[in-house]
């Protein structure tokens, strides 16, 4: 009995889009679809949408052969049905594996990182599962960042008689091929993966494993796709293989050989290949009891160690960088050899953390939202370099990375990695506030370049992306309760702050209004007073008094206190309209008036006369910096009454149901019948001629920033209808459920999901103080929390006024000298350590 929480089942059509990447954060991945094909294989340092490698063939696939005593066997693809969508292209079906049989029932069940395609036909005797999972467990980046697809087969015996069976895994020898280098088929007109070049399959038995090595003979050692990989088996008995299929002047003979030799007698037989991509296979034979059921184990591994740096962006030189991964095993088979040692305490840490967010007392669109979207963390869009720093793009096209330089005004929404890989969120801050991002003047670039060097970075600053990673190293000290971290990148913060006061800048006459050029994530400049760079001014103000104060310096915490008191109480005044906060728009006249570094591509804009501004628009995140600032106990930067009424405006002007009347001229997140919020609306009139290029569009990295701050106000029932109606659009028959997209795939915005835990139970924490606290309930609830060091589970159990509270720690250390629920709070007379196996009690 697979022992793995469900959050999620599809099936029928809801099969058609469902891609779950599998792999570790930054290894690449590989996508187990809704049916059980294997797609988008994206682990050789590249995106590759769409790409699946195929050799002798055939793509890669696991089957089932199997008989009863004394009939005729069954063979099938662990596979259910293509999606119709599949079924036409130029000669048929297109589709790897298109033409071979089948599993007529097919139900995906999922709880990211874990998948389970269940299988079912008349004419099968046995009952087959799949269940893959790469490890994720919070606290541990390393165990969560290996480049494995850990694939179990369970098949169950209904029967009252014992049944044969044997399990096969094929897997094409890719190494060279990315997807990205293609070749013409002259016959066919049409382009298909090429760079392989006399590729081979090696046999081994080492580390409790038997397989086979993937690696080339004739790929350069220097290209981005040179590497290996290993599909190997944790069978002690029972295993056959090919090094190869047989070559045939009818290529697709050699899939006709291999089918006839394994349906046989489910064992494979040696063959000779010639092929530059030889198909890796091996089969596995074993004995399923009557009313019974047995498993099989295999590893997928790879190891493509040629990671280049943004090299693909236009103007930057393709420079190696190197994968973390790779420097923690030798090749594919020692990873694989390492997750086939640990595989039980993997899975069961994974498991563990699973459950505890899967069934918690939250709604299930909300642990949908947050576990789902960590795939991004997975994806191509993050990587880690070879020292170990962790750096993502904005999101991933088909075929290259979208947006480089782990862009501040993009990753400034996520909220995952601090509370779950706090190591690698430290890591991007101590690059931001470095020379490697920065100069001596305060200037942030917001693209940071790679290799790090000194003064490279992109030249262009953004006044939300600085002002942003001010709040987030508030947060990284916060939950770290390292002063001395913070001590060491505080002179480049207090800079980057004090950047907003120089002549030409955002705030040139300091009086805690942002009055000029502002580039933003719109990717465009405002100019003059709005409510979305004045919430990540004035949450920034915020935190640099925090931070300046803990480190001595009160005349500088004073003057941030007095910007922020004087910024907030005119933006009150004069931006917010009765509804919600409006943009003045205030001309620059000349571009003498703005520092250069403020504006991109200025002889193209007449500053003036500005094109691309919000104006009197209701803007969907208009209020984004209090997100963050809330999360950092900084207050509300802005008045509490004018934000509920702005949160209002924007569910009411903002939120379209049905877009087959909606004009957009840009790209379309949502069409049809479907309900989102739009970017911006402008329900007073004066809309500009040529507003912010995003206006019409809907991204739900917006969207579910709003859903936070919803749930951080109270209002819970409003923000479930944001989270509804966006997970509905990603429902598997419309959109893949674990790839939100932006600009570009897997986009980072939406990891801002994983703030919906904390704001819905009220989870704060801090390491400076020792303190957690949480939300108070009316019933009895059981709420995941994590402080990226530590996690586990609170319940809370509210009895005749009072409310006992138990802390569970399934991983981690945590140190408290107070708790609270609500507005009761305890403080200890000596200080409490929650540890695995030793929870606390509370009587509040």
């Amino acid at each position: 009995m697979n022992p793995w929480p469900v959050l999620k089942s599809y099936s029928g059509e809801k099969l058609a889009r469902v891609a779950l990447p599998v792999g570790g954060i930054g290894t690449g991945t590989v996508s187990l679809c809704g049916w059980g094909g294997w797609r988008h294989w994206e682990t050789a340092n590249r995106p590759a949408k769409g790409f699946t490698p195929t050799g002798q063939g055939s793509g890669p696939f696991f089957a089932l052969r199997c008989a009863r005593k004394g009939e005729a066997p069954v063979t099938r693809l662990l596979e259910g049905t293509l999606p119709v969508g599949d079924w036409e292209g130029q000669e048929g079906s297109g589709a790897a594996n298109a033409g071979l049989p089948r599993f007529r029932g097919c139900t995906f069940h999922a709880a990211y990182p874990l998948a389970a395609v269940e299988l079912s036909d008349p004419a099968v005797p046995l009952r087959a599962t799949l269940e893959v999972f790469n490890p994720l467990i919070p606290g541990d980046a390393d165990a969560s960042g290996l480049p494995v697809a850990l694939v179990r087969v369970r098949l169950k015996n209904p029967t009252k008689t014992a049944i044969a069976a044997s399990v096969a895994a094929v897997l094409p020898n890719y190494v060279g091929m990315d997807g990205f280098e293609l070749k013409l088929d002259d016959f066919r007109g049409r382009l298909y993966p090429t760079g392989a070049s006399k590729n081979r399959n090696t046999w081994r038995e080492a580390g409790g494993l038997r397989g086979l090595v993937l690696d080339s003979a004739g790929v350069a050692p220097t290209h981005p796709a040179w590497g290996n990989l290993a599909l190997a088996t944790t069978a002690r008995r029972g295993v056959t293989h090919r090094t190869g299929w047989k070559d045939f002047a009818w290529g697709a003979d050699s899939m006709l050989d291999f089918w006839d030799d394994f349906s046989a007698d489910g064992k494979l037989g040696p063959r000779e290949t010639q092929n530059d991509t030889p198909n890796s296979s091996l089969a596995v034979a074993l004995e399923v009891p009557a009313g019974g059921e047995r498993t099989v184990e295999f590893i997928i591994a790879w190891h493509f160690p040629n990671r280049e740096n943004w090299g693909r962006s236009p103007g930057v030189e393709r420079v190696i960088v190197g994968n973390f991964y790779t420097t923690q095993h030798a090749d594919a088979w020692a990873a694989a050899a390492h997750a086939a040692k640990h595989w039980r305490r993997l899975e069961r840490d994974t498991v563990a953390f699973v459950r505890g967010v899967a069934e918690s007392d939250l709604p299930a669109e909300v642990r949908e939202a947050a576990l789902f979207n960590l795939s991004t963390l997975r994806s191509q869009t993050c990587f880690r370099t070879a020292d170990g720093r962790f750096y993502g793009w904005e999101g991933i096209f088909d075929r290259q990375g979208s947006c480089h330089g782990s862009c501040t005004h993009v990753w400034n929404y996520e909220h995952a990695t601090a509370h779950l890989f706090p190591a690698l969120a430290r890591s991007m801050r101590e690059v931001e506030f470095s020379e490697y991002a920065m100069e001596e003047d305060g200037f942030m670039g917001f693209r940071v370049a790679l290799p790090l060097k000194k003064s490279t970075s992109y030249r262009l600053a953004a006044a939300d992306g600085q002002m942003g990673c001010l709040i987030k190293l508030h947060r990284e000290w916060r939950l770290s309760g390292d002063t001395a971290w913070l001590r060491a990148r505080w002179p480049w913060a207090r800079r980057a702050l004090e950047y907003a006061w120089l002549p030409g800048g955002w705030d040139a006459d300091q009086d805690g209004v942002m009055e000029g050029c502002q580039h933003n994530t719109m990717d465009v400049e405002y100019f003059g007073p709005n409510p979305q760079m004045a919430s990540w001014y004035l949450g920034a103000l915020r935190a640099g008094e925090a931070m300046a104060r803990a480190l001595g310096e009160e005349d500088f915490a004073e003057k941030c206190r007095g910007l922020h008191e004087r910024g907030r109480a005119w933006v009150d005044a004069k931006l917010f309209n009765g509804e919600y906060y409006e943009h003045e728009v205030r001309p620059a006249g000349t571009w003498e008036a703005v520092r250069s570094e403020l504006v991109i591509g200025r002889e193209q804009k007449n500053p003036a006369d500005p094109d691309y501004q919000l104006g009197a628009g209701c803007l969907v995140d208009q209020l984004a910096g209090q997100v963050n600032a809330h999360f950092e106990n900084l207050g509300h930067v802005l008045d509490a009454k004018h934000q509920r009424a702005t949160l209002s405006a924007v569910l009411k002007h903002n939120r379209r149901r049905g877009f087959d009347g909606h004009f957009n001229h840009m790209r379309s997140y949502a069409l049809g019948d479907e309900t989102a919020l739009l970017m911006a609306s402008y329900p007073r009139g004066r809309r500009p001629a040529r507003p912010f290029p995003y206006y019409t569009e809907v991204m739900t990295g917006f969207e579910y920033c709003v859903a936070v701050h919803l749930a951080q106000e109270g209002r819970a029932r409003e923000a479930l209808q944001v989270v509804r109606d966006i997970r509905a659009r990603y429902d598997g028959r419309k959109r893949n459920p674990f790839d939100e997209a932006e600009c570009g795939h897997h986009y980072a915005r939406a990891l801002n999901t994983w703030g919906l835990i904390p704001a819905l139970t009220g989870f704060q924490y801090s390491a400076l103080t020792q303190s957690l606290a949480f939300a108070a309930s009316a019933k009895r609830v059981r709420w995941f929390w994590s402080t990226g060091a530590a996690w586990g589970m609170v319940e809370l159990v509210p009895t005749r006024g009072r409310t006992k509270v138990t802390l569970t720690c399934d991983r981690g250390r945590l140190t408290l000298r107070s708790f609270a629920v609500g507005k009761t709070g305890k403080t200890f007379p000596r200080a409490k350590t929650l540890a695995p196996g030793r929870p606390l009690t509370v009587e509040m």
